[in-house]
């Protein structure tokens, strides 16, 4: 039995200068990122840019393949089912690894079958209301719905997205009653909030505040903890409503299994990627801000944001229709 355990330790010692030296010498062709989503929006154009820098960082291609379909989960499968050689990284959001295990039937576990390796960036929502409506603040449009129960809606991209899912947080913690209707995309939804169909949408701040700055809408509020750079006039909903907070993280997860050394590896270069001024510069237009951290930390956050939803889509009894 002594001996058996020598040659086990023996084995295991023999591996360990081959993963350095496999360490050492990645990444030696290009990297595949993969994005869960369609080309074009928020997730693609912060994979585009990250990948650019990243690939400077790394000294080799890291090249962005969309995997669109059922939420994020036909991309994320894939990323969950590659080899865990570095070479397929996936970069995943709230909706496809804090949201979606809630509210989805999933091919894959998002925390047994991935790697977390580091948050790249946030992008808080904008709350939107119509010119018209009677509100010009936050504690003003919870008490005009608290006259007006169930006389008030608001938009959403659809059920079980984060834009339902932070309106039905600011109503659970504002105790108002509003009606919920769903659209396919908050584009969809801009026209009837313009004319006063429809009196809130909490929407992605790089596409909602174009219509503030030119007058079509009116902004009452972030959904950051704290002010947004990206937005420094506007107060956070948590001003009103002590503790409210809804953003959507950006990070990267490699497959199940991912050796250690590559985990800082990749780690260090998207951090390195992130904080570089050029980047940044690009991020703040595409109204997303920077994050960096630790691959610990990155799992930390995706597991409070899970338990958050988790316990919103039960109490707000939200399915996905």
């Amino acid at each position: 039995m002594q001996r058996r355990h020598l040659m086990l330790a023996a084995a295991a010692a023999n591996l360990l200068p081959a993963s350095r030296a496999f360490a050492q010498t990645y990444p030696g062709k290009p990297i595949r990122l993969i994005v869960p989503f369609p080309a074009g929006g928020a997730t693609d154009l912060f994979a585009r840019t990250l990948s650019q820098k990243m690939s400077e960082k790394l000294g080799a291609a890291v090249v962005v393949d969309n995997k669109p379909g059922a939420g994020g989960a036909i991309g994320s499968d894939l990323a969950a089912k590659a080899p865990a050689d570095g070479y397929t990284l996936l970069l995943a959001t709230t909706s496809t690894h804090s949201i979606g295990p809630s509210i989805n039937k999933l091919p894959y576990d998002t925390v047994r079958d991935f790697t977390p390796i580091g948050h790249v960036g946030d992008a808080p929502s904008i709350m939107l209301v119509p010119n018209d409506s009677p509100a010009k603040s936050v504690r003003e449009w919870i008490d005009y719905a608290k006259k007006n129960p169930g006389k008030l809606n608001y938009a959403s991209s659809g059920p079980g997205t984060i834009v339902q899912l932070t309106a039905e947080l600011f109503k659970s913690m504002a105790g108002v009653f509003v009606t919920h209707i769903p659209y396919k995309g908050t584009a969809l939804a801009m026209p009837d909030l313009m004319s006063g169909k429809v009196d809130l949408l909490f929407d992605a701040l790089p596409t909602g505040l174009p219509f503030v700055r030119d007058g079509r809408l009116r902004a009452l509020a972030v959904t950051s903890p704290q002010r947004s750079p990206l937005a420094p006039d506007l107060p956070p909903v948590a001003d009103t409503l002590p503790g409210f907070e809804s953003t959507t993280w950006f990070g990267l997860f490699g497959p199940r299994g991912l050796p250690a050394d590559l985990v800082a590896r990749v780690n260090a270069a998207a951090n390195q990627a992130v904080s570089d001024p050029e980047l940044r510069d690009k991020l703040g237009k595409l109204g997303i801000e920077p994050a960096t951290g630790t691959p610990a930390q990155f799992a930390a956050l995706v597991a409070q944001d899970a338990a958050k939803w988790k316990k919103i889509i039960a109490l707000r009894k939200i399915v996905n229709e």
